[in-house]
This record gives C-alpha cells, structure tokens and sequence, in this order.
C-alpha cells in the first residue's frame, strides 16, 4: 500500500503504521531531518505539501493529510484572541480545499483532521477522534481511543515522554518544540485509522 503523509512534523500519525512505502511532505527541512532519522525507509520530501497533494493524489492508495490547525483553533480564537489580545487572522482555506479536491477526485482512500474549530464546520466531519475531526471517504463515527492524560498544560519533558520523541539530539534552533510535540497526532489515532483499512477487507 502506497501512503501519503501530508504535513508529516515528527511523524506521530505515522508511528503505530509499521512498514509501509510511505512519503511523507514536509515544509520545514530540520522537521524534516527529525522525521527522516525516526522512519529512515520513508521517502521525505521537503516542500509545500498543499501543492504537492494537487499534484500528486492519483499516485497513492492512502493519503493522511493534517493541515496546519491554529487559525482554526478554539483554543487560539476563544482565550488568545478575545481573551489575550492576540491578533485575529484569516482561517487558513487549506483545510476546505483538500477535503473538496479528495472528495470529488481521489480514487484512493483518505483521512484530512484537524482541531475541533471555533466556528461550526464549513464542511461536516465524517468522524471524531478525541479532539479530532475527520473528514474521509471510509471513516463513519468515533473512533475509540483509550483514555489519555489531559496534555494542555504539559510541558517538553512530559510531552516527549508521551509521544516516545527525544528532541535534544536535534538542531531545532528557532523552532518551538513544544508547540512541535503538540502538533503531533496521537500515535494510536494512527494505528486505529489504518486497521480500520484492513477491517473494510
């Protein structure tokens, strides 16, 4: 089975998939880095992975995408914004215009999540997983996860423990490893989305 893994980070999806002929698109080339030393037989390209799914879709069995979450984010609009004074920016389209372009063209089966939005969704979910929306064309309801520690408030430490990733052997100067480790998508969310491929069989 050939997988896309659409804006891969450190690869928490991609932890509980065992081996598969995975790429996975990634836009920051030290995310990048730490992604390739945690899975070293996947293909990764460094790039913008909104253009490559247009271009490539046809070409994969799987595709997993996890657009960019903040600006969709409850978090961000209902304490940072109206709370904080954080600045109010334009919800980033990315997320609607994957869902329409793999709903109406892609042949092979997908999974586009994001954060549970501070608006009702412009498109309805297929299914939810903890915190997560899914958009699919073979997910239908909640996916059960087990039950996990409440992570808001964790910091590095806690964080890397949770996702089994150690960061301090990388060069990540500049970026927030926090908000890194945050991004992560449960590993068992992963796990459970692709055996439910198997389960269709």
């Amino acid at each position: 089975m050939r997988i896309l893994n659409l804006y891969s980070g450190l690869g928490g999806n991609r932890s509980a998939w065992g081996y598969y002929e995975v790429t996975a698109v990634e836009s920051n080339p030290k995310i990048a880095a730490v992604y390739q030393d945690r899975f070293p037989q996947d293909n990764v390209v460094v790039g913008d992975a909104h253009e490559y799914l247009l271009k490539n879709f046809n070409d994969y069995d799987f595709i997993w995408s996890s657009p960019p979450c903040q600006t969709h984010s409850s978090f961000r609009h209902n304490l940072c914004v109206r709370f904080r004074g954080t600045e109010a920016v334009y919800p980033d389209m990315k997320l609607y215009q994957e869902i329409l372009l793999l709903q109406h063209n892609s042949k092979a089966l997908f999974i586009v999540e994001n954060v549970t939005p501070y608006y009702k969704p412009l498109i309805s979910p297929n299914g939810k997983a903890g915190r997560h929306l899914i958009w699919s064309n073979f997910i239908d309801g909640e996916i059960d996860i087990s039950k996990k520690p409440k992570l808001r408030n964790a910091q590095i430490p806690e964080l890397q423990k949770y996702h089994n990733i150690d960061l301090s052997k990388y060069d990540l100067k500049g970026l927030n490893k926090r908000q890194l480790l945050r991004n992560c998508v449960d590993a068992e969310i992963g796990g459970k989305i692709l055996r439910k491929i198997y389960d269709r069989n």
